[in-house]
């Protein structure tokens, strides 16, 4: 919770945004977007346990997603790091996750309009994450 809530406070002073500026600080931002994040539940319901609007949930949930998103390395970065590790291959894994207010039209090879966030595999809206992962899991010592 602490390194989101770094990361935000990094992003406010990059985008020059004046303290007292937003209705929660840092720390209770990045509380509200983990719980989002863990709960699934409703931002209506969490905001309202953080004393903030519909509105500001959204927006807190919103700004924490882009800062997580710009710390991610690209598939060609990840690639490139683990051929300098000397990895003979990698696995490629992705996850499904319900998504709520995502509407956005894309037209199909047959050219009829389709729902982009739509998988046909669960019959439901969401977002496919991938991740690039090491063939076995790593020992600790």
């Amino acid at each position: 919770m602490q390194h989101v809530a770094r990361l935000l406070r990094a992003e406010r002073r990059a985008l020059g945004t004046r303290a007292g500026a937003w209705a929660l600080t840092c720390f209770y931002q990045a509380l509200l977007v983990l719980v989002w994040f863990r709960k699934g539940e409703d931002k209506t319901i969490i905001g309202a346990g953080f004393g903030v609007s519909r509105a500001t949930a959204y927006r807190c949930v919103a700004e924490a997603v882009r800062v997580l998103a710009a710390q991610t390395p690209t598939l060609h970065d990840a690639l490139a790091r683990v051929a300098a590790d000397g990895w003979s291959h990698v696995i490629l894994d992705g996850k499904l996750f319900d998504t709520d207010r995502l509407a956005e039209t894309t037209s199909s090879v047959k050219c009829d309009p389709i729902d982009a966030w739509h998988s046909g595999k669960y019959r439901d809206f969401g977002a496919n994450i991938q991740a690039v992962m090491r063939p076995r899991p790593r020992r600790y010592a």
